[in-house]
This record gives structure tokens, C-alpha cells and sequence, in this order.
């Protein structure tokens, strides 16, 4: 398993081919950090990328405003920040029932289920929404 401490952050425009790309270049990162491509924590960590940025691009824009993505290695988990321009209304899980799913909010739910923690927190101009993602500890070898 690679050491923590490793760190990025890129700003995007705030367009589906911003996320688009922030996504590709996560996983590009955390290849170039040792997790390998296709690799368990790379998944995980480009799905919930793609989410958040694909969040911050449809709730999050301000005309003329990027959005920047942020990735961390810590001891347990890697850290995923997707921050942009706008304070309004805090992102969560909208509840739904087996009559009446939710029209939104899907994207919340797969980041939920793919993380160990997530959340957001205020800026001076926006909102950064982050996830936490395990680290899984490397398989030892078998003789």
C-alpha cells in the first residue's frame, strides 16, 4: 500500500467535460501515487469524483466560476474535495419510498454507499463537499 501524504488539486471548468476530465485525471493521480489503474481504491475514488463533479457542475455552477477537485492521501482513507462557487442549499440524500423514489440525489447515494464518511463544509465563496474512501490494506503474498 502506498505511504500518505501524497496531495493534488486541479480547477476545472464547470462543464461536463470539466468533470468528465477531473474524473481521468483522479485516476491518473492515484496511479502516479501507486494505486494501480482498475485497482479497488482507484474505482471507488474516480466514481465518487465523477458524482461530486458532475454535482458541482448541474447545482453548483456560477457563471464564469470552476470548480476544483482536491485529492489526499491520509493513513486510512483517501480524501476527495469537490468545492465550488455556490453557498445555497447543502447537498444530501433525499429520501424516497418504494412508491415514490427521489428524483435526485441517486448520485449522493452511490458516494454513501462507496465511502466511509462524506460531507460538506463552508468556504468564503461556496462549499466544498468532501468523501472519504478506505484505503485497503495491501493482501500479503501467499507463499
Amino acid at each position: 500500500m502506498p505511504d500518505a501524504g501524497n496531495e493534488w488539486r486541479q480547477r476545472f471548468s464547470s462543464t461536463r467535460r470539466g468533470a468528465r476530465l477531473a474524473r481521468h485525471l483522479a485516476v491518473l493521480e492515484l496511479c502516479r501515487w501507486g494505486y494501480p489503474l482498475g485497482g479497488g481504491e482507484s474505482e471507488r475514488v474516480g466514481q465518487v469524483v465523477a458524482e461530486l463533479a458532475a454535482n458541482a457542475v448541474a447545482h453548483g455552477c456560477v457563471p464564469g466560476r470552476d470548480f476544483e477537485l482536491g485529492l489526499r492521501e491520509l493513513d486510512e482513507v483517501l480524501r476527495v474535495e469537490v468545492s465550488d462557487a455556490r453557498a445555497g442549499e447543502r447537498p444530501r440524500v433525499r429520501p424516497g419510498s418504494p412508491d415514490r423514489p427521489a428524483e435526485h440525489g441517486h448520485g449522493l447515494r452511490i458516494v454513501e454507499a462507496l465511502c466511509v464518511a462524506w460531507g460538506v463544509s463552508g468556504r468564503v465563496v461556496g462549499k466544498t463537499v468532501w468523501a472519504e474512501v478506505a484505503r485497503r490494506p495491501a493482501t500479503a503474498a501467499r507463499p
